[in-house]
């Protein structure tokens, strides 16, 4: 055999054992929370069941469903992530573009600011934000103290509508980018053609920037999905997924076990409650994978 197809079935080998051993190190959290939910409770103390369960049952996920109210809560977080993710997209694209195109005394501090958000972390702002949305009132103009807002959508609604929701200072940043990367001879034809600063950007901008505001779009999504530090801070009680987990040790009463062995149940029940939690992200992740690669490739955020 020549060194040359040696060498090249050695790097196929290398190659197949490291994509291999990365997907599995992706993979595994999933893979052992699919195994747990699907045991029974007594294949926790037996000593010879690790990965594959001596007894396969479903019960932890009826049990999971049950609990989670699962129909209604998912059609709620998924139309509330739907919202806000729709929101962000028009808020972030619509900042990115002014900062692309209109320079002003004082742009580009007021650009480094919202880059400077983006590594703020939530819990630095976190009693502003509490104190704000208690006591709501904008500009003075509602009499003292304000609307309490709390226990509500709208605090994120305003923030995703704002542009200064989760993570909007990282998809003002490549809106903005994406904008400036673009030929303004499009726009100047069109403001030659009477058209106005709203007007070009709907009709010619946005619909060249779709690359862009599908990526801004699911990513938003997945983040919005998963919050829970803003859900729980401003919407407690809520009918939401990731609400509903954190209620399930409170809400669990095992009739026939002491507590040891209900602590242990609970966290089958979790596992399978997790699982029901990200399928509908792994579905939308099946059927949009295309789309969301193409766009990563025209934009070149990868590059």
């Amino acid at each position: 055999m020549r060194p040359e197809r040696m060498a090249a079935r050695l790097w196929g080998f290398t190659r197949f054992v490291l994509i291999t051993g990365i997907g599995f190190i992706i993979l595994y959290p999933l893979l052992r929370q699919l195994s747990a939910a699907l045991m029974h409770p007594e294949d926790m103390y037996d000593l010879t069941v690790n990965w594959i369960p001596r007894t396969f049952t479903t019960l932890n996920f009826r049990v999971a469903w049950e609990m989670l109210d699962y129909p209604k809560a998912v059609l709620t977080t998924l139309g509330f992530a739907l919202l806000l993710s729709t929101l962000e997209l028009a808020s972030t694209m619509i900042i990115g573009y002014g900062f692309a195109r209109w320079r002003y005394p004082g742009s580009d501090l007021v650009f480094a600011l919202v880059v400077l958000s983006i590594i703020i972390p939530p819990q630095m702002v976190m009693v502003p934000l509490f104190l704000n949305f208690r006591y709501f009132n904008p500009l003075g103009l509602l009499p003292e103290p304000g609307i309490n807002l709390l226990g509500s959508f709208w605090p994120m609604v305003l923030m995703a509508l704002t542009g200064t929701a989760k993570r909007g200072g990282l998809f003002i940043f490549i809106t903005r980018n994406f904008f400036r990367g673009m030929s303004t001879s499009l726009e100047e034809a069109a403001y030659v053609d009477g058209a106005g600063h709203l007007r070009t950007f709907f009709t010619i901008m946005l619909p060249n920037a779709i690359p862009i505001a599908m990526i801004v779009f699911l990513f938003s999504f997945v983040w919005n999905w998963n919050d829970l530090f803003y859900t729980d801070l401003f919407m407690q009680g809520k009918n939401l997924l990731q609400l509903a987990l954190m209620r399930i040790n409170a809400q669990y009463n095992y009739p026939w076990a002491n507590k040891a062995v209900e602590g242990t149940y609970i966290q089958l029940v979790n596992n399978a409650g997790m699982l029901l939690y990200v399928l509908p992200v792994l579905v939308l992740y099946a059927f949009l994978q295309r789309y969301f690669i193409e766009s990563i490739e025209k934009t070149g955020l990868v590059g």
